[in-house]
């Protein structure tokens, strides 16, 4: 009868270095540039969140900016809407995932199928009519639809157009898709037709499901836990945590004593373990507050000890580091805090606030270490006033 090995011990410091290296933000241009570099970012991501607040950029182009210096909007577009390499579901939150990984959304998409969707209940048989009509005719807006009468909303996002939610339910459920988007206007087409399917792929059945999500995570993140792995998808843990129980016994996965963390257990794979180089010390990324290496707040208090706040949704008067502010990752440290808005008239990127944390509150060196992140800001304003 085997024993499960002892935990080993790690540092934070490792472990920041171990996820730096998933995350492809220890050095500055791991994918290459184009079209391409955008899916590869994207596979090897698993996902990029889509989010509608446009302060600075959104975030999908700004998470992919971060790892692609070169990157243009049009890129993402072009692997969207000609390569076809990258389409839009929810995993979290809606985000652009590979085509490679669709079967592993067709699962849900059955469900929605047949349950429905919680937030689109109101949907009537008539609206899902109308809106099928429309599309099958060819792909669609919802400026393309004028004749709506004008619905309470039952939840906070939800639009007040019946055909709206009627499209956005069969986006869930894998009838339409969005094949285009221009800005946050959607352009939605047949799945079938946009990807050129005679049918669908087969759906990933449960239990390859749960590799995928376990695969995914050790891919992005080097170091996981069960919260890591099943970010806001608690029923996947029991699943995750018996393929994670095999992979120890095998020796695929090795179990971690991670500084700081108490109970909670982390793993990671014998080769993620393996001494690396580390991001170079002069290597600055402003990053968007719903960039993977910040999104799961509790992980980066633990692993960079910055406790990050998302204050857009704050009153003023109680703001601390600012409406919409940045993370600021110099080599494997994040030192500051920018609360920036991009003034599009005027072709300026505005500093609100400029909050040091972590590292960046000691004096020595800090003059040296606020001319590169403001070498940064240059570069970040360039792609931010860009047309495309």
């Amino acid at each position: 009868m085997s024993r499960t090995p002892k935990p080993l011990p790690l540092q934070t410091s490792q472990a920041r270095q171990i996820w730096l290296r998933a995350q492809r933000l220890d050095t500055r241009e791991p994918f290459g540039a184009g079209a391409q570099a955008v899916t590869d970012a994207i596979t090897h991501l698993g996902y990029v969140q889509i989010d509608t607040i446009n302060v600075i950029e959104r975030c999908h182009h700004h998470i992919l900016y971060s790892r692609i210096p070169s990157y243009r909007r049009a890129d993402l577009r072009h692997a969207q809407s000609v390569d076809r390499s990258v389409f839009e579901y929810w995993t979290h939150a809606l985000s652009y995932v590979p085509t490679s990984d669709f079967r592993f959304f067709l699962p849900a998409m059955r469900e929605h199928r047949r349950d429905g969707h919680k937030w689109f209940a109101s949907v009537t048989p008539a609206d899902m009519r109308k809106v099928m009509r429309l599309v099958r005719a060819g792909p669609l807006t919802i400026r393309d639809i004028e004749d709506d009468v004008l619905a309470e909303k039952e939840h906070l996002w939800q639009s007040r157009k019946p055909s709206k939610r009627a499209l956005q339910l069969a986006f869930y459920t894998g009838v339409v898709t969005i094949s285009e988007r221009q800005g946050m206007l959607k352009t939605y087409e047949l799945m079938t037709r946009h990807f050129g399917w005679d049918r669908s792929p087969k759906p990933a059945s449960a239990k390859d499901g749960t590799t995928y999500l376990l695969d995914r995570a050790q891919r992005a993140q080097g170091v996981v836990s069960l919260d890591s792995i099943c970010h806001l998808d608690a029923p996947s843990k029991q699943a995750v945590a018996r393929l994670i129980a095999s992979r120890v016994r095998r020796g695929e996965l090795v179990p971690l004593a991670l500084e700081g963390a108490g109970k909670q257990e982390h793993w990671a794979t014998p080769s993620a373990l393996e001494p690396g180089e580390g991001a170079p010390p002069d290597l600055v990324h402003i990053l968007s507050p719903f960039d993977p290496l910040i999104i799961q707040r509790k992980r980066t208090n633990l692993i960079f000890g910055y406790n990050h706040l998302f204050e857009a949704y704050v009153p003023k008067a109680k703001r601390k580091l600012g409406y919409f502010a940045l993370p600021v990752l110099v080599g494997d440290e994040i030192v500051a805090a920018l609360d920036l808005k991009t003034d599009r008239q005027n072709k300026k990127l505005l500093m609100q606030k400029w909050t040091w944390v972590g590292n960046g509150k000691k004096t020595a060196g800090r003059k040296e270490l606020k001319h590169r992140i403001e070498e940064e800001l240059d570069r970040f304003e360039q792609f931010q006033l860009a047309e495309e």
